[in-house]
């Protein structure tokens, strides 16, 4: 029997500022109807985008725009596909995609919500703060082989908890992708204390964030900052306008006090089996 999930009541949000509607916009344009990633395969149609990996990796529906009425019918159609290729997927909700009801009625189907969504947050680097700009303070290293993140998995380990043993072939993977993917980690002396990671599209504005974390009795130091400081740097350097990144109840008031602004929250919702419709 598929597990029941709680969902948390959250007030209504305001309307987002003109320029954040523009933005919001531009995001689900770039980063989820139109992004072409280089080890995923894009299958499209009007409404609705997925992106599928080739086994064990997890797939997705990055964004669907659905009516009322045939909402049901292509929730069964991306099951029943998932369902023949064996492999887990997710649904990307956004708290502005339509209909309203997508997120209840994926749950209705055999969906898992998450309980703690992540807040889609950005930054406009023609309107970075000095502080992502200044040098870093201090040691930084970028990693360049697929042998070196070990360090990234023992920072994880220690900061979230659980276990990366996937990442060294995830990541290692993107790494062989010239130009896709930059891996920072900061020491305190000889110590691995924090780490992150940032990809590049092509010919696209946004450029993504991923994985910052130190560990536990390192937090505080300025490790987080430095490493989040690096990427936006890198990111400007190579003709971003914008650094985007999905942040935790932790990460995002040091993001805000950066300059990134809230655009969104992201639900990561998980077929785990039919319940009830």
């Amino acid at each position: 029997m598929p597990r029941q999930t709680r969902t948390p009541r959250r007030r209504p949000s305001p309307a987002p500022p003109e320029d954040l509607v523009d933005l919001l916009a531009l995001y689900d344009r770039r980063l989820r109807i139109d992004l072409e990633y280089p080890d995923r395969r894009r299958e499209a149609w009007p409404n609705l985008v997925r992106q599928v990996r080739a086994a064990p990796g997890m797939n997705e529906v990055s964004y669907s725009c659905l009516d009322e009425a045939e909402m049901d019918s292509a929730i069964e159609a991306q099951v029943a596909h998932f369902r023949t290729m064996d492999q887990p997927f997710e649904w990307v909700v956004c708290d502005h995609d339509q209909p309203a009801s997508l997120k209840a009625r994926l749950i209705a189907h055999g969906f898992s919500s998450d309980d703690d969504p992540s807040a889609v947050m950005v930054l406009d680097l023609e309107q970075a703060p000095a502080t992502l700009q200044a040098p870093p303070k201090v040691e930084l290293r970028r990693l360049q082989q697929r042998e070196e993140l070990g360090t990234v998995v023992r920072i994880l380990e220690q900061a979230i908890g659980g276990s990366f043993g996937w990442l060294p072939r995830r990541l290692g993977d993107h790494m062989a992708f010239p130009g896709y993917v930059s891996v920072v980690v900061a020491n305190a002396g000889e110590r691995p204390a924090s780490c992150g990671w940032i990809y590049f599209y092509p010919d696209n504005p946004f450029a993504e964030l991923f994985g910052g974390s130190t560990v536990p009795d390192l937090r505080g130091r300025g490790f987080y900052s430095a490493v989040l400081a690096a990427r936006v740097q890198e990111a400007a350097q190579r003709g971003a306008r914008y650094v985007i990144t999905g942040a935790s109840p932790m990460s995002r008031p040091i993001l805000a006090r950066n300059g990134f602004r809230l655009l969104t929250f992201m639900h990561s919702m998980r077929w785990e089996g039919r319940a009830e419709a």
